[in-house]
């Protein structure tokens, strides 16, 4: 169960809300301390002077004015204490009746007190507190909204360069990252994007010179193998005939693939799409090429595919379950679902995680060859829209799995 937001966008953003709620929080609170520090202030001050006046008033008079009082009862302890010796002072008491600053001073022996309501600075420090909490939720919500654009922005940015890098991993390698994310300002995604498209056009020239090597290798070679297989079969019965025959064989088959591997490398191949009971055209298929290998249909239905890119796949899973595996080899039609296994050693892990490579047998153990029947089948199904699976059986074998689309 996913629990909190894993994208780059909804972390920068709830980071972005985080630290804005810190510093608003740090803020107010020491707007808060300083005004409520010069509330204090003041209020002391004030409390002082007014003190000063009645000590004055007392020495002329000797009565307490301005509502001041001699040995007052109420009078804090602490206040008290500060006074002794003929000092002044003055104290904020926090009782049940309210808040209420003190002055006192001691004078002919007797402490001459002065008391006045603080509550309503208290009422302006709460008003203050509100404020604050409102600003705060303010700021916080305003840059939670403003870093949220920014970091979508970003984020799309981003995620069309890794679309772009998709498709060029699927084989399009006309995808460019600078024609999805068009004329963006100059900064880190901006970058990534001419790196990636600079990878892009070197990957794409490399390959393309490849493929132009293996097209051209394998063109010259079909005129002089087709001359081979010609004389080949000129020769005499015999032996060593029937080993250049089948040597000829082999090689001219090689030359076929190498020339359709590099066509369908070119990514320029569609299908020709025809309607077919696809349970029936597998039981043909299976009949003529692995007469031995047992057909079971769970479910029948039509499709709607290329009948000779089809063939070639499952020509190419059955030769390579018939020759580099064990048999029984059982082929299973379900739907748009065909599945070929059979039940030797199974696939290499290498296999398993890199997909078929061409010039490389999956595993020493399914035998010997050049490893383009499977290469050849991935590139097909692919231009059929499907999909091809290879693993390995749970009782053992190799298992091939082919999806086609539902094009009906």
């Amino acid at each position: 169960m996913r629990l909190l937001p894993t994208s780059m966008r909804w972390r920068l953003s709830a980071a972005i809300a985080v630290v804005s709620a810190l510093v608003a929080t740090a803020l107010s609170l020491l707007v808060r301390t300083e005004f409520a520090q010069t509330q204090l202030s003041d209020a002391r001050q004030l409390q002082d002077q007014r003190l000063q006046l009645v000590i004055r008033e007392y020495a002329l008079s000797g009565q307490a004015a301005l509502g001041s009082e001699l040995d007052a009862s109420a009078l804090p302890p602490e206040l008290m204490s500060a006074v002794k010796g003929g000092n002044r002072a003055t104290y904020l008491q926090r009782a049940a009746d309210g808040s209420w600053i003190w002055a006192a001073a001691e004078t002919d022996g007797k402490v001459l007190s002065l008391r006045s309501p603080y509550s309503d600075r208290d009422e302006a420090l709460k008003r203050l507190d509100q404020v604050l909490l409102i600003s705060s939720l303010g700021v916080v919500i305003l840059s939670s909204v403003l870093g949220v654009l920014l970091v979508s922005r970003l984020s799309r940015r981003l995620r069309l360069a890794a679309g772009a890098a998709r498709r060029v991993a699927d084989g399009d390698m006309t995808a460019r990252v600078r024609d999805v994310i068009k004329d963006r300002p100059r900064d880190e995604a901006a970058e990534l994007a001419q790196a990636m498209d600079s990878m892009a056009d070197a990957l794409q020239e490399r390959l393309i010179a490849e493929q132009r090597v293996t097209a051209d290798i394998a063109h010259e070679l079909r005129t002089p193998v087709t001359g081979l297989v010609t004389a080949a079969e000129l020769l005499p019965p015999s032996r060593p005939a029937e080993l250049v025959r089948d040597r000829v064989r082999v090689l001219r088959v090689l030359v076929e693939d190498i020339l359709e591997v590099a066509r369908l490398d070119t990514a320029t191949e569609r299908a020709e799409l025809s309607e077919l009971a696809l349970a029936e055209f597998v039981r043909r298929r299976v009949a003529g090429v692995a007469p031995e290998a047992a057909v079971t249909v769970n479910e029948q239905q039509p499709a709607r595919t290329d009948p000779r890119r089809l063939e070639r796949v499952l020509v190419n899973l059955l030769v390579n379950a018939t020759k580099h595996g064990e048999p029984p080899v059982e082929v299973t039609v379900d739907g748009l679902t065909v599945t070929v296994r059979d039940h030797g050693p199974g696939f290499s892990d290498d296999l398993l995680k890199e997909g078929p490579s061409r010039f490389r047998t999956g595993s020493s153990d399914r035998g010997s060859g050049h490893g383009l029947g499977l290469t050849i089948a991935v590139a097909q199904v692919k231009v059929l829209g499907g999909t091809l699976t290879l693993d390995n059986a749970e009782d053992g074998g190799a298992r091939a799995t082919l999806v086609l689309p539902d094009n009906t």
